[in-house]
């Protein structure tokens, strides 16, 4: 395939800039800013008055397959991300079975080279009693560890210290974690029932999973990568406290300590409760407005190195039980990168900035190679946005096969108008095109 996209705005590396982009055997084969010869062979794309971007590079989601796909799996929720313009997802080990062996974690790259339409890699899941397979995993072709530090869908925790200090002093590829300390949620939650029974109201998930829970943890897995020399990715930032830990004096390439941000603590905050219920429960909670705020601010200052969604459907039925009940994630990718322009529009953030912390500097974070910038030579994971076309989310337009969305009703300022993926067009003005398969990543390391 090869495509000619003529007079586009490309956001990239810090500039915006009308180019000619010619995309040809599946990568960038030449960026103009005079008009590029067309040998008639090439597709032709008017991209006056819309903008170019880099695909989204998503380092948390979890599409669920194998064994909990009544809820989701890699074909539907690849799709709902490339329609949401990411363009690559790194998917996480808690599904059922559990990524703990290097047979199971094949399995799963095994369907997403049949499945899967947006590039893919995988977590190794480390547990209390396999660190044996994690020291086998491979670092140039596996995004990382993940290491729950705090219990979540899947129970994985991993809690015992001798283990905690194996993983994080023997494993030399990065470990990603979720922190929060699950002594702490224990005693709130003893709380909660002694105030309201087994009818603990939704608003007081931000109580029971609270700030001192996150920075105990994050602390913690900080203290333990600053001890051992560890390369540890701190996953979904949910509070103000946290961000002491992080540094924005050095090169995000000499960071051996990294933070990522969620669209949903940038997004939503406690006084929704009220309204969205627990269909805005996720783990770790949704804080204040001050804490939301903060997580932006950091987003901007680079204490927060990267933005992801921690993608988590579960079915409506699930959501809709009662607090104790219900379980904690929901849908985001589709709606990710429309989400953060939504925040442009406001003033909040430039366009430059998002294209950095959700393509750019997750390259840099991951060493992925030969993707997220738009280079010559680069492999062609492009998106074409119309910042001014208003996009209403309604069940009608949803991908997830759980058919529901936090966003449903909002109405984004900006379009998804096309994603290619390695050079072929996967999604077209509302229409998913089933044009060749997502790549495996890979990483300079």
């Amino acid at each position: 395939m090869s495509t000619i996209i003529r007079n586009v705005t490309v956001v990239n590396e810090g500039e915006q800039s009308v180019k000619d982009v010619h995309i040809k055997n599946q990568r960038i084969e030449q960026i103009s800013s005079t008009p590029i010869h067309n040998d008639s062979n090439c597709t032709e794309i008017d991209g006056e008055g819309l903008h170019l971007i880099p695909g989204m590079i998503d380092d948390q989601v979890h599409f669920r397959e194998p064994g909990l796909t009544h809820k989701a799996n890699i074909r539907t929720e690849s799709r709902a991300a490339v329609a949401g313009g990411i363009t690559s997802f790194m998917e996480m080990p808690n599904t059922k079975p559990q990524s703990l062996t290097q047979e199971l974690l094949q399995d799963k790259y095994d369907i997403a080279s049949k499945d899967s339409l947006a590039n893919y890699s995988f977590f190794m899941g480390a547990s209390n009693d396999n660190i044996e397979e994690v020291l086998k995993t491979n670092k140039s072709n596996v995004c990382g560890v993940k290491v729950f530090m705090g219990s979540s869908t899947g129970n994985m925790l991993v809690d015992e210290e001798s283990v905690l200090e194996s993983i994080f002093s023997k494993c030399d590829m990065l470990i990603a974690t979720h922190c929060e300390d699950e002594a702490t949620i224990r005693r709130n939650v003893e709380i909660a029932k002694a105030k309201y029974g087994e009818n603990v109201p939704i608003d007081q998930h931000p109580v029971i999973r609270d700030t001192e829970a996150c920075y105990l943890s994050s602390s913690k897995a900080s203290a333990l990568a600053k001890k051992h020399g560890t390369r540890l990715h701190i996953l979904h930032i949910s509070t103000a406290k946290e961000l002491d830990l992080f540094r924005n004096d050095i090169p995000l390439t000499e960071k051996r300590i990294t933070a990522e941000a969620c669209v949903h603590h940038l997004w939503f905050d406690d006084s929704q409760y009220a309204d969205k219920g627990t269909h805005i429960k996720w783990n770790p909670a949704v804080k204040s407005k001050s804490d939301r705020d903060a997580i932006l601010a950091a987003v901007l200052d680079n204490r927060i190195d990267v933005i992801a969604t921690d993608h988590a459907p579960h079915t409506i039925e699930e959501k809709s039980q009662s607090y104790f009940n219900a379980p904690s994630g929901g849908p985001l990718v589709q709606h990710a990168v429309q989400s953060l322009i939504d925040l442009y529009h406001q003033g909040k953030i430039s366009l430059e900035t998002i294209v950095h912390k959700t393509s750019h500097a997750l390259v840099e974070c991951f060493d992925i190679a030969e993707r997220g910038y738009i280079r010559e030579g680069y492999f062609a994971d492009l998106v074409l946005l119309d910042l001014n076309k208003p996009y209403p989310v309604s069940k009608d337009n949803l991908l997830y096969k759980c058919g529901w969305s936090p966003f449903e009703g909002h109405t984004f300022k900006s379009s998804i108008v096309s994603t290619f993926i390695n050079g072929n067009l996967a999604y077209d003005k509302g229409q998913i095109i089933e044009y060749g398969q997502g790549a495996r990543l890979t990483f300079d390391r």
